[in-house]
C-alpha cells in the first residue's frame, strides 16, 4: 500500500483562514416578531401562530401521553383542549368579545 500524504493539513480543508472576512452589519429588528405559518390544511385549520406557555409538568406529561396514544401531534391536542374550553365558556357566558388592542 502507498503512503498517504497529509501535507495539506487543516488549511486545505478549511481554506485560507488568514483573509479577514466581512462581518455583516446587525440586522434591523422586525416590527412584529410574531411568526404565523400556514397550516398544511389551511381551509380546515386556519392560520396558526407560535406561542409559549407555562404549564404544570403533570398536565404536560398527560397531554403528551394522550398525543402519543391517540397518534396525534401535541399541538393538535392543545388546540382541541382550547376549543373545548372556549365552547364551554361561550355556552355559559355568551360570545367572547375581542380584547382591546394596546
Amino acid at each position: 500500500m502507498g503512503k498517504k500524504s497529509f501535507s495539506g493539513g487543516l488549511s486545505s480543508l478549511l481554506g485560507d483562514t488568514n483573509k479577514p472576512e466581512a462581518i455583516p452589519a446587525a440586522a434591523e429588528p422586525k416590527e412584529n416578531s410574531k411568526k404565523t405559518v400556514q397550516a398544511p390544511q389551511a381551509d380546515a385549520k386556519g392560520i396558526e401562530t407560535r406561542a409559549t406557555f407555562i404549564v404544570q409538568e403533570e398536565l404536560l406529561e398527560k397531554m403528551r401521553a394522550i398525543a402519543y396514544w391517540d397518534r396525534m401531534l401535541l399541538k393538535d391536542i392543545v388546540n382541541d383542549a382550547f376549543e373545548s374550553y372556549i365552547t364551554r365558556y361561550e355556552k355559559k357566558n355568551g360570545e367572547i368579545k375581542e380584547a382591546p388592542k394596546k
